[in-house]
């Protein structure tokens, strides 16, 4: 049989015996990016399966593992359905995409552990189909209800224990992430404890000395007049004190607070990219923004343009 041209739309989408995605995820062992065609085809940008596979170089990795027929620039595979190049920096016109046969042959020629179960489903394939002349799925026990529902098929057993496996190990490496954050807000709130009892002390003691410079000019009127001590530079502590009587803020303003204001105290200003703040504090770069926010409409800080890369620059208040 003549297969039809890949570059030649076939209007007829056919379903997935199994669900694409679910496919991908047992082959890969992640949610990679995907454009499907009017005709049913998928399409992958190779540097995500080379990445999530462990290929460091994915071009390399395309020239030795697979063929012309099955990789393709974006543009090309688009424009032959009349689409538009999908929006979005990472959608390149010149991005090396793959089909579902390159991502499979990309799959087979890893070596990683996590692959396994799904190469020897592959294998039971290809044996099944030479011993019998066909391989079938089984039927799923429960099919829709809708009438002209596509039948639904069982998953493969060792695509679906891939999947489960994979899936747990998510679960356990986002349970791990989130005991990180919540040990790095603990800590976060240890240091803030600490700063607090400091700034009570140095306010004890300029107390202290302002009642001792009182009895001495009673004690002693006609003394010279003592000179004013130079005006003390802010520390982390006491602008931190500041800003707490300034506004009732959240967890998470007190927690972008607690990471700029050492950089402001020792800097004297902020220069820090948006995304790298969001990282150090676990929040989102559009949460960040916000509370900086919210610091400058309290007059906590105030913005003094932008740096060369991009990066928003502030101040305190009044520098």
């Amino acid at each position: 049989m003549i297969e039809p041209s890949k570059h030649k739309p076939n209007r007829q989408s056919p379903q997935d015996a199994i669900d694409i995605s679910d496919f991908v995820y047992a082959a890969t062992g992640a949610r990679v990016r995907r454009l499907t065609m009017p005709d049913g085809t998928h399409w992958f940008p190779a540097v995500d399966v080379c990445k999530e596979l462990g290929y460091t170089n994915s071009r390399q990795a395309l020239a030795d593992h697979v063929p012309n027929d099955h990789r393709e620039i974006l543009e090309t595979v688009t424009g032959a359905y009349g689409l538009d190049i999908p929006a979005g920096r990472e959608w390149r016109r010149d991005l090396n995409v793959i089909s579902l046969q390159g991502l499979i042959l990309l799959v087979n020629a890893c070596t990683k552990p996590a692959c396994a179960p799904f190469k020897q489903w592959v294998a039971e394939v290809i044996e099944t189909v030479q011993r019998e002349g066909s391989y079938t799925l089984e039927e799923a026990e429960v099919q829709p209800a809708d009438p002209g529902a596509p039948i639904a098929y069982a998953m493969p057993e060792q695509v679906a224990e891939a999947i489960v496996r994979l899936e747990a190990h998510n679960l356990q490496m986002d349970g791990e992430l989130a005991v990180a954050q919540r040990e790095s807000l603990a800590l976060q709130r240890e240091m803030l404890a600490a700063q607090r009892a400091t700034l009570v002390a140095q306010e004890a003691i300029a107390q202290a000395m302002g009642r001792i410079a009182d009895r001495l000019d009673v004690l002693a009127p006609g003394r010279p007049a003592v000179v004013d001590a130079p005006t003390l530079q802010p520390t982390t502590e006491s602008v931190l004190a500041d800003w707490r009587q300034r506004l009732s803020v959240t967890e998470d303003v007190w927690t972008v607070a607690v990471v700029i204001a050492p950089v402001l105290v020792e800097e004297g200003e902020l220069r820090e990219p948006l995304e790298s703040i969001a990282s150090r504090t676990g929040l989102t770069v559009h949460r960040v923004n916000e509370c900086l926010r919210l610091l400058r409409q309290h007059a906590c800080i105030r913005s003094r343009g932008g740096a060369e890369d991009g990066a928003p620059v502030y101040v305190l208040n009044g520098s």
